[in-house]
């Protein structure tokens, strides 16, 4: 746990998962701010509220969802040799180093 704390790879994804999420909310709020002021006066406030909780609610949602995808690593099949996983499938993509030996195995320049 405290090499996580300590690498410089944790911090940079951090700052910038932090900005990519300041973007996304601020966003929202533009978003949703600009559809509540056709509503009505007496709605508006009540739009905004909804709408922000909901995009929260959403985001907090895909987040989850993305934790247990990156968990997904147990193999389901194996192709030349190597394991494929849910979260490969998912991805579209196997891991750097699964890919350059699959790569080299297929006779591909490297």
């Amino acid at each position: 746990m405290l090499e996580l704390v300590m690498s410089p790879d944790a911090w940079i994804a951090f700052a910038t998962l932090t900005v990519l999420e300041l973007v996304l909310g601020i966003d929202n709020i533009v978003f949703i701010s600009i559809l509540a002021d056709k509503l009505p006066q007496a709605q508006r406030e009540r739009v905004r509220r909804i709408g922000l909780g909901l995009a929260m609610v959403m985001r907090i949602m895909l987040l989850s969802l993305l934790t247990v995808v990156i968990g997904l690593v147990a193999p389901l099949f194996t192709v030349f040799g190597q394991a494929i996983s849910s979260r490969d499938l998912i991805l579209k993509r196997p891991r750097a180093e699964r890919n350059e030996k699959l790569r080299i195995e297929m006779g591909m320049v490297v």
